[in-house]
């Protein structure tokens, strides 16, 4: 095995390691929360959503930024704000470690135009990386979390000063009418007509 094969796998076992990353926060919740690993999923998802509502963003560069936003918390971890009085974690020496010799080491420029938040895909990644925390919360709030309202204010001033495209406050503004539930309720066979019932349950 040649040495970019080596650390190619490597590399992946390295973000397999994320799904055991929590999210700094929890400590101060005391409930469960998505892994980084889960985190960065659905940024990626959500930050596509972002990108095709919004007009002339780059969908590649938005997905390249989306995937890799997070990936230097397999060695800095995810520093919560109360953490982040007290300590600053080198992320850029991380990022470039963990890419160096691998194949996708070109990964590193995305990650640093995406800290740097100037163009429209990074900020679009940003919004993305807020907002999966309100959904979050959305979620945690339906399952009975009350410490979640606790959050308010500091949502609402990300809301009016963090969030930078009007995609991204127009799905925050939806949030709070929103029913984690809906998906599944209004998809379900039993809502499909007594045809569709008899044949779900012979299947």
């Amino acid at each position: 095995m040649d040495k970019s094969a080596k650390r190619d796998l490597d590399f992946l076992f390295e973000i397999g390691s994320l799904r055991n990353v929590p999210r700094g926060w929890k400590q101060h919740l005391g409930i469960d929360c998505a892994s980084v690993l889960e985190h960065t999923l659905r940024v990626v998802w959500l930050a596509l959503i972002i990108a095709r509502r919004e007009k002339g963003a780059d969908e590649n560069k938005v997905l390249k930024m989306a995937l890799v936003h997070d990936m230097s918390e397999t060695r800095v971890s995810d520093l919560s704000y109360v953490q982040k009085v007290y300590v600053k974690a080198d992320e850029t020496m991380a990022i470039k470690d963990m890419f160096e010799g691998t194949m996708l080491e070109d990964f590193v420029d995305y990650f640093d135009e995406a800290d740097k938040k100037e163009s429209l895909e990074a900020k679009i990644v940003k919004d993305a990386d807020n907002l999966d925390l309100d959904i979050e919360m959305s979620e945690l709030k339906n399952n009975g979390a009350t410490v979640v309202g606790k959050w308010a204010e500091f949502r609402q001033a990300l809301y009016e000063k963090k969030l930078y495209t009007e995609t991204a406050k127009q799905i925050w503004r939806e949030l709070k009418a929103a029913d984690p539930d809906n998906w599944h309720l209004t998809m379900n066979k039993w809502l499909k007509g007594k045809d569709q019932i008899i044949q779900n349950t012979l299947e």
